[in-house]
């Protein structure tokens, strides 16, 4: 099981716009021993952070539709809630790592699971 130092599963926020890209990225943490939350876009995912206290991880796509996209959602996220660890997913761009916040990775899909599993792990550890 994917622990925090509480002994607990961490949670890991998804945030896909694309349904089918979504369920696979949830099944894809689920399966690691994570709990998956889900949101559609940035502005779903910046309620559930307002309104949960327990999330550890953002797993994040960058190109979604609203008031923001994965990167600024990602900035949003380490301005906010700074312990919150970040991963950032794109099949269109590659994106540099001077171009994210402080302590956020990148894969560019598509991306191999274990790539992923991997980075929950040391980020939950």
């Amino acid at each position: 099981m994917a622990t925090r130092s509480e002994g607990k599963k961490a949670i890991v926020l998804v945030v896909e716009d694309e349904a089918m890209l979504r369920m696979a990225a949830m099944d894809l943490v689920a399966d690691a021993g994570f709990e998956a939350i889900e949101a559609s876009n940035a502005d779903e995912a910046i309620r559930i952070l307002e309104a949960r206290t327990d999330i550890h991880i953002v797993f994040t796509d960058v190109d979604m539709p609203g008031s923001m996209d994965g990167i600024k959602l990602a900035e949003a996220v380490r301005g906010r809630w700074p312990p919150i660890e970040i991963i950032v997913t794109s099949g269109h761009r590659i994106v540099a790592v001077e171009d994210l916040p402080k302590g956020s990775v990148f894969f560019a899909k598509p991306y191999r699971d274990e790539q992923i599993v991997a980075a929950l792990r040391r980020m939950a550890a």
